[in-house]
């Protein structure tokens, strides 16, 4: 039985004026996620990974932004919602976890009374019922002695709790889809393990799917089954877990898989990518990648390679041919497994 498509984004563009220039920050993007799968986003900073989905989530106004294409969640195009047709999915049926819980928790409220706010906004009930609701979600999310922490402000919580109680509020409807963007940025390792456990934990036992926008490879690795490459606001290679990350095809993967440490290269130096991501406003011709690309030819110059698969088994960006791309990527990996024995 096939997996039901919660969000698909076909050919989105979020386009930014500015008086320096049009800021390309999405620019031509597609994917799926299905119901009960972890799907992974990962790209270098400025490479469109939040805008995307804070568009999705309408928080990305048409009054700064100039946005094209579709974002369908349960077959509805949420681009064509007035914002108060927005805020009935937004948080009910489609929740996010933002990187910063402490710029997201009002710090003049208690975190008890933000979570019954967030229940009363889309259900009907009585006050003490919404209060024992959000107990009880403190409590399912780790939270020790939740009746207590309830009457807590969020200074009064550690990092890794505000990150919980954030967990707590997006799930406070029961949503369809979670978007966790970095929700482990300056935790702990041992936090950062706990958090990425406890949203496993949820889309198991509710069976939703759930976004992770990350810089960590490894958490995508441990957790997402597919995963979608970012550059400079287009995708640049999506597949499976082993297909990219076994089998990668796009030049800027293999740079992000040996920028890395791996337990079995241990004593290797990592290998950065040269250069520097280029200007959404002034993006080079043909592929953005190109300049900091050391496989490059003529063609890579001048045309924008669509992402689609070329017979390598997964949709990718690049106009090598899968021949020299798995020659070049077997060079590569030869090299670091000699340099780390």
């Amino acid at each position: 039985m096939a997996q039901e498509v919660l969000l698909e984004v076909k050919d989105l563009h979020v386009h930014f004026p500015t008086a320096d220039g049009l800021v390309k920050a999405v620019d031509g993007l597609n994917f799926k996620v299905l119901r009960g799968e972890t799907f992974g986003i990962v790209g270098e900073s400025g490479s469109g990974k939040s805008v995307t989905n804070l568009t999705a989530l309408g928080l990305i106004k048409r009054e700064t932004a100039q946005i094209s294409g579709e974002i369908l969640f349960k077959g509805q195009d949420l681009l064509k919602l007035n914002s108060e047709e927005l805020r009935k999915v937004r948080g009910k049926e489609l929740a996010m976890i933002f990187q910063d819980p402490f710029a997201c928790l009002h710090p003049f409220y208690r975190v008890g009374d933000q979570l019954v706010e967030a229940i009363l906004c889309h259900e009907k009930m009585p006050k003490k019922q919404a209060a024992e609701r959000a107990t009880d979600l403190l409590a399912s999310v780790g939270i020790p002695h939740p009746k207590e922490r309830f009457r807590d402000y969020p200074h009064q919580y550690s990092g890794g709790m505000r990150q919980r109680a954030m967990i707590a509020m997006a799930l406070v409807h029961n949503p369809d889809l979670l978007i966790a963007d970095e929700p482990t940025t300056a935790l702990d390792v041992t936090v950062q393990a706990q958090i990425i456990e406890l949203i496993e934990k949820v889309k198991t036992e509710f069976n939703i799917g759930v976004i992770l926008i990350t810089h960590d490879l490894g958490v995508i690795a441990d957790v997402a089954q597919r995963v979608l490459v970012m550059y400079a606001g287009r995708g640049a290679e999506m597949g499976t877990i082993d297909e990219v990350f076994k089998s990668p095809l796009h030049p800027y993967t293999w740079g992000l898989l040996e920028s890395i440490p791996r337990v079995d290269s241990k004593g290797t130096r990592l290998v950065p990518i040269e250069g520097s991501p280029p200007s959404l406003i002034n993006k080079p011709a043909g592929c953005a990648f190109h300049p900091r690309c050391p496989h490059r030819f003529e063609k890579c110059d001048k045309e924008i390679p669509a992402m689609q698969d070329r017979g390598g088994g997964h949709p990718e960006a690049c106009y090598l041919s899968i021949e020299d791309k798995k020659r070049i990527w077997a060079e590569r990996e030869a090299r670091r497994t000699k340099a780390a024995s």
